[in-house]
């Protein structure tokens, strides 16, 4: 991925859009006939159904969806249309709308100005810098590198929610929503999380942006490239033995685009890796009672167990 916006399996793109569930299968970006899987699993993903089943036992709502990229099979499918809050997971959604808008010329080299109205102590470095204004392009980049908070806020009040949202559904995206800015607190006439997803909208939608169906290729690339800056490798993606701060480049023949969403009791993470064999997008939310530490690192260790098996398969050729 030598170029900042390079889309992740560009070089796979013409033989995936071959396969069954391509774009001649589907409204580009996912369409309405994503997420209809509601249980069952590939038998390579047995240790992830005990994980989260466990999780679930003990009371967590649980919802995990992985798709092989090239074919569009379901592999692995748990409770996948179910809506849970997903933090600021959503974001992917912000960064769609901004990239679509920067493709068509309507926000151009804009420079934004932080704002008190968009202060946030979560996530992200904008806080920390000297510099008061940026280019939309570069918040962009905050956002896909640290989730930036502040970052995230400038950009959803320069394109409006309702843009995004609609975006969204002209991509067929219906249970998957922005729905509010990152605040420090939410008060009883705010939302109460930023953004709400079932995972599986989210894994057709990065299997979208992997095939560069998601508006259109440049807006695809643009979107994974902000995207693969991630450097949150602490859930699912923990398991793939990357560098987090630099897993741009084929790496033992992986590489990962992912974003993720924390928040009290919230565990969730949506991304497309991309192995020896194939490539799989993937998705999973774990909303669970956040009272002790103990229960916080089952959801994380349950999450790096569907990680190891969701790189096991990447390492072996798709089944027919």
């Amino acid at each position: 991925m030598a170029e900042p916006d390079a889309a992740l399996p560009s070089r796979r793109r013409r033989q995936d859009r071959s396969g069954v569930g391509g774009a001649g299968d589907r409204p580009r970006g996912g369409g309405r006939d994503h997420g209809r899987h509601r249980g069952g699993a590939d038998d390579r993903f047995g240790a992830t159904l005990e994980a989260l089943g466990g999780l679930a036992r003990d009371g967590a709502a649980v919802s995990a969806s992985v798709i092989d990229t090239s074919s569009g099979k379901a592999l692995l499918a748990v409770d996948d249309t179910l809506v849970q809050p997903v933090a600021s997971l959503g974001r992917v959604l912000l960064l769609i709308e901004v990239a679509a808008q920067l493709e068509d010329g309507g926000l151009h080299g804009d420079r934004l100005q932080r704002m008190a109205r968009d202060t946030a102590t979560g996530a992200g470095l904008w806080q920390f810098l000297q510099e008061s204004t940026m280019q939309v392009s570069d918040l962009a980049t905050l956002v896909g590198a640290t989730a930036d908070a502040w970052a995230m806020n400038a950009l959803l009040s320069t394109v409006g929610i309702d843009a995004v949202r609609e975006r969204a559904e002209s991509l067929g995206i219906e249970r998957t929503a922005l729905i509010d800015r990152v605040r420090d607190r939410r008060g009883p006439d705010d939302a109460p999380d930023a953004s709400v997803a079932a995972t599986g909208e989210l894994s057709w939608l990065f299997r979208g942006l992997a095939l560069g169906e998601v508006v259109d290729e440049a807006v695809s690339n643009r979107v994974l490239g902000w995207l693969s800056l991630s450097s949150d490798l602490s859930l699912v993606a923990g398991s793939f033995a990357l560098d987090p701060l630099a897993h741009r480049s084929l790496d033992h023949g992986l590489q990962v685009v992912s974003v993720t969403g924390s928040s009290l009791g919230v565990r969730a993470e949506a991304g497309i890796l991309r192995g020896p064999a194939s490539s799989v997008s993937y998705a999973v939310t774990v909303t669970f009672d956040d009272a002790t530490l103990q229960r916080r690192l089952a959801v994380v260790d349950a999450l790096r167990t569907m990680g190891t098996e969701v790189l096991a398969a990447v390492h072996q050729p798709a089944r027919r």
